[in-house]
């Protein structure tokens, strides 16, 4: 089975997404980081990040492999056998994510590793085009959203009690407002709710509410119904 979440930025959708696969006994996987190494990797070599072929060149041949966090910490990341678990969680990344992942060519390189891992097992995969571009037929999709500004909020809490990431309030929302423009108006499969999608506001909902929602939704499914 597949559990497609998608959603904008600070949404909660990884939050939301280990919680799920959690109770659900089943693997996790945060497209997200992955679009975010190769920000990072791109940052580091000097590939300029209006350059698409580059881009998916390194996107075609740097492996991104995932490992469970220590003492049950995140989740650790890794591309091309370099961890960037935190490195990939600053506010740098943030501001260069959207465009690396606005490529066609980068999306096309990590849509086959994302499928190809998906396949492999039951899992909950988070991102903003798993239910309409990835796996079009997930058993289960939802759309995560909230109001920009409990999304800010958030994201500025995470931030800092991870100690990455800008922790100025009104910096936040403009790059999270910005991120929205960019991941809705691209070409290359823009962020919106799939036409079978469950969408969920959780402005207002408590974490438990949300994991337990989602939850409901795979056991339906599981059931038939």
């Amino acid at each position: 089975m597949i559990v497609a979440i998608d959603g904008p930025s600070g949404a909660g959708k990884s939050s939301a997404s280990k919680a799920v696969a959690a109770q659900l006994g089943f693997a996790c996987l945060d497209t997200g980081a992955m679009y975010r190494s190769i920000a990072w990797r791109a940052l580091r070599d000097g590939i300029a990040l209006d350059d698409g072929d580059a881009l998916g060149a390194l996107a075609r041949t740097e492996p991104i492999d995932f490992a469970p966090g220590e003492d049950g910490g995140p989740q650790r990341v890794f591309i091309g056998g370099d961890e960037v678990t935190r490195a990939i969680r600053t506010a740098q990344i943030d501001r260069s994510v959207s465009a690396v992942s606005a490529h066609p060519q980068v999306r096309a390189a990590l849509v086959d590793q994302q499928r190809r891992i998906g396949r492999a097992g039951d899992y909950v995969v988070e991102g903003r085009d798993i239910g309409t571009a990835v796996f079009p037929d997930a058993q289960v999709k939802v759309f995560l959203t909230a109001s920009n500004e409990e999304r800010a909020r958030r994201r500025v809490a995470q931030n800092e009690a991870r100690g990455v990431g800008s922790t100025d309030f009104k910096a936040v929302l403009a790059d999270i407002e910005r991120r929205d423009a960019i991941d809705s108006s691209r070409e290359a499969s823009p962020l919106k709710v799939a036409d079978d999608a469950v969408v969920i506001d959780s402005s207002s909902m408590s974490f438990d509410a949300v994991v337990a929602a989602i939850c409901d939704l795979a056991g339906e499914r599981k059931a038939g119904r």
